[in-house]
């Protein structure tokens, strides 16, 4: 009996020894895990590419080019045809000035003359008994001959000159579309990258809201001035195609000896060249609403090399030399369907908005491309 007692309590005592000594044995260490290396936790981030700066803007978005007086703008109280800077301009300035104007002056004096002759020779105290002279064959053949001769002279210049208006650019052109909506101007790069671009004219100080962005001399004159211009570069042939949205304008530029009617549905193309850097003015020249007079032009021709700093500064990119433009039906070789539509998800702004005087003179997602299938 007692034998078994001892065996119990030796049991007993051997169990809770094995308890408490796994009750103090320490825990195994958890398995190490190497740390990696800083480098190789993430992938280095790729550099961004610096973004161009717009040569044509200061830092706070005004433009860096004022217009020089008297060129590329009406000026007050001055008569005659603004100062031409196209070859085709300067042709048809010196087709107006040398050879018109001397004509209309000396056909008017001579008209009035005889009118003062008439009225004097032959007023009732002159001739008491009137003549009953009906006919001179040498005045008629005079009178039908002259007029004749003077047409035929004017014609030849006259037609030149219209020839040259319509001849389509050559390959290397720089395509521009300009779209007229109502009561502002969009334009679109198709050759250059697709750039899109909404020209608002600017406001007067008085106004805008505080903190936006009003006229000033370095944007231009009143009622010409736009919040942002086109970029042409200079001794570069541009093809203009213009079009409209809504009703028929006319983009116009005196100065380029431009004026070329934007119809809905229709795409009328033009050419000229740029033979000076500057700023040039013009206004939509076809009655077309409440607000035809607030939809100014305003185009600045610069070196190509700026023009090339531009395109980059807007997202675009130069097109191959000698390439076709296939946004112009009328360049030969290029039949294909016009591919100058904006994003559909384009941000069409309101009427005639000022922009934010601080921020940089950017174009806008301007939805307004319409005749695709032109």
């Amino acid at each position: 009996m007692h034998g078994l007692k001892a065996i119990a309590l030796a049991a007993s005592l051997a169990l809770a020894g094995g308890i408490a000594q796994a009750q103090t044995e320490p825990a195994a260490p958890a398995p190490a895990v190497a740390a990696a290396p800083a480098d190789a936790a993430a992938p280095a981030a790729a550099a961004e590419p610096a973004k161009v700066a717009d040569p044509t803007l200061n830092a706070d978005g005004t433009h860096k080019t004022a217009p020089v007086a008297g060129i590329g703008m009406p000026t007050d109280r001055k008569m005659g045809i603004q100062p031409q800077v196209t070859t085709l301009g300067a042709s048809a300035a010196s087709f107006h000035n040398n050879i018109l104007l001397p004509i209309i002056t000396a056909i008017s004096i001579f008209v009035l003359a005889l009118l003062i002759w008439g009225m004097i020779r032959y007023r009732r105290r002159a001739n008491p008994v009137p003549s009953k002279t009906s006919h001179n064959t040498l005045i008629e053949v005079i009178w039908t001959a002259v007029p004749v001769l003077i047409l035929a002279f004017i014609a030849w210049p006259s037609i030149a000159l219209l020839a040259k208006q319509f001849k389509p650019a050559p390959d290397n052109a720089v395509t521009i579309k300009a779209i007229g909506n109502q009561w502002y101007w969009s334009y679109e790069y198709p050759d250059h990258g697709g750039i899109s671009i909404t020209a608002n004219m600017l406001k007067e100080k008085s106004e805008v809201q505080p903190g936006q962005r009003f006229r000033t001399d370095a944007d231009g004159p009143r009622l010409l001035a736009v919040d942002n211009r086109i970029v042409v570069p200079v001794g570069t042939p541009i093809r203009l195609i213009a079009t409209a949205n809504d009703v028929i304008h006319s983009w116009a530029i005196p100065a380029f000896w431009i004026k070329i009617d934007a119809i809905p549905g229709r795409l009328n193309e033009t050419s000229f060249t740029v033979d000076k850097p500057g700023v040039y003015f013009g206004q939509c020249s076809e009655l077309c609403g409440a607000r035809h007079a607030y939809m100014p032009i305003a185009v600045e021709a610069v070196e190509p090399a700026v023009f090339e700093r531009w395109v980059a500064a807007k997202g675009g990119t130069m097109p191959s030399a000698a390439k076709p433009s296939a946004a112009a039906p009328a360049q030969p070789g290029s039949d294909a369907a016009d591919a100058t539509t904006t994003p559909a998800s384009g941000i069409v702004p309101a009427g005639n908005d000022t922009v934010d005087a601080t921020a940089a003179g950017a174009t806008t997602n301007q939805a307004a491309t319409g005749n695709t299938d032109q």
